[in-house]
């Protein structure tokens, strides 16, 4: 073999052998940065979930927001990538008062949760010997106990246990403009279908028969109730919204 051909052979060898070296090199660099890059998100304290910035919202008139806190303080420490929020808005939705809720990572330290309240609708008389308020959501959900019906809470009478004629005022309650649920004082129900409401102030009663068609029997009553024909008139009975009486 000529000189000139060891030389060229020696020459490849010692590429080959650079090559893999870089190779090498190359690999654990890579396992080196990976395992960097892991341990800076899912274990260093960089990324670490600090309960002061952490924001609740939609927290309405029921909900704890500290007791809301103290659940998401429960996982103080951890790093967000590796925080189940799936899991901790489970927990979220424990807290009572709330109705849905999302949690989302604010990076790099903090949480954005997000709640819709279940908000009271109305009080209910307690039996005796309570004989308090129980307050409960458009669902039927108690949220609450007051001694008097709070400001803008009408009061309902229902037969004790009639879970279907309390669906049905609730429903009719959940349906009304703002304005005149402000309005309404008390409501009373034998059944499903006899829904009365009497407005605050000495107001006229209101009959809304069921929740049927409620939409309807609320733009029926805004134009009875602003016709001029009727400005003395103490009932309004829209349970028939197509043949509506006003006496």
């Amino acid at each position: 073999m000529s000189t000139t051909s060891r030389e060229r052979f020696a020459e490849r060898a010692r590429a080959r052998r650079n090559l893999a070296r870089r190779q090498v090199v190359g690999a654990v660099a890579g396992v080196v940065g990976v395992g960097g890059l892991g341990w800076l998100l899912l274990v260093s304290p960089a990324l670490a979930l600090d309960p002061a910035q952490v924001e609740v919202s939609g927290a309405g008139t029921v909900v704890a927001v500290d007791q809301v806190l103290a659940v998401v303080a429960e996982r103080a420490g951890t790093p967000l990538p590796r925080l189940d929020t799936v899991r901790l808005r489970d927990r979220v939705l424990e807290v009572p008062g709330v109705r849905e809720a999302r949690v989302v990572r604010d990076w790099p330290h903090g949480l954005a949760v997000q709640l819709v309240s279940r908000e009271p609708v109305a009080a209910v008389p307690e039996d005796a010997p309570a004989a308090g308020l129980v307050l409960l959501d458009e669902e039927g959900v108690q949220v609450g106990r007051a001694d008097v019906a709070p400001a803008g809470l009408p009061v309902v009478d229902v037969p004790l246990g009639d879970r279907r004629t309390l669906a049905a005022v609730l429903s009719v309650l959940e349906q009304l403009p703002a304005e005149l649920l402000a309005q309404v004082g008390s409501v009373a129900a034998r059944t499903q279908d006899t829904v009365t409401m009497q407005l605050r102030d000495g107001g006229a009663r209101i009959d809304w028969g069921s929740a049927d068609e409620t939409p309807l029997k609320i733009a029926v009553l805004a134009a009875l109730r602003s016709a001029p024909e009727a400005a003395a008139a103490t009932v309004f009975d829209v349970s028939a919204p197509r043949m509506p009486i006003t006496r």
